[in-house]
């Protein structure tokens, strides 16, 4: 029940991304602002994967449907949580273009692609969705994890992680996940009309980002 709660409040909050993308506000400055008020529950944007918060919701969606329930709130949470991938994908696409930079052939940095920050665990991590969208567009997209286990990788996704991130290769990078690591990036060497930075997690300086979730 608390994983399927959590899964939902992060969903709305997903789902106020994706009304607020067509705003054009910026999702992290509104619940900053609505912070202030002092019951207000802080979840944060994201890419939902895990084998709890992911998963726990269909056990119970299970169980309601055998007893002749559709339960509306958590099977609507999980299709919000279950498209941000492609959302995400999508959305740094677009900031391409407004960059007026080249898609096919194009070069895309992913940092991250465990499930969650500073851990090793790659199970049913949300990131691949993120890569397996970007690829459509015909781009080339590298993965660099310093937490994730190379062969587990390679044998589960079939992508080879690279050992190092190289500053004037990429045309795009996209912040999947917030590990610690990441801090010692000098980002604002990859800010320029040239690259364009996406950040999932509110992990980078904003001025130093296209967008953010």
């Amino acid at each position: 029940i608390e994983n399927a709660q959590r899964d939902v409040n992060i969903s709305f909050i997903n789902e106020l991304a994706l009304i607020f993308e067509r705003m054009n506000i910026d999702t992290n400055d509104v619940i900053e602002a609505a912070a202030t008020k002092w019951n207000f529950l802080p979840f944060k944007p994201g890419l939902v994967g895990g084998n709890c918060i992911s998963v726990d919701p269909y056990y119970l969606k299970y169980k309601a449907e055998s007893l002749g329930y559709y339960p509306t709130v958590v099977s609507s949470g999980r299709k919000v949580n279950d498209k941000m991938g492609v959302f995400v994908a999508s959305k740094l696409i677009k900031l391409m273009i407004q960059k007026d930079l080249r898609i096919k052939g194009s070069n895309i940095l992913i940092l991250g692609i465990t499930f969650k920050e500073n851990c090793p665990s790659i199970q049913n991590t949300k990131v691949i969705d993120v890569y397996s969208e970007l690829k459509t567009y015909n781009t080339n997209v590298d993965v660099y994890d310093p937490w994730a286990n190379k062969e587990d990788v390679k044998k589960e996704f079939g992508i080879s992680l690279i050992k190092n991130i190289s500053q004037n290769k990429y045309n795009a990078i996209i912040l999947a996940v917030a590990h610690d690591e990441f801090k010692n990036i000098d980002f604002s060497k990859f800010n320029s009309k040239e690259v364009v930075v996406y950040d999932t997690k509110g992990f980078i300086q904003k001025k130093l980002v296209d967008g953010r979730l």
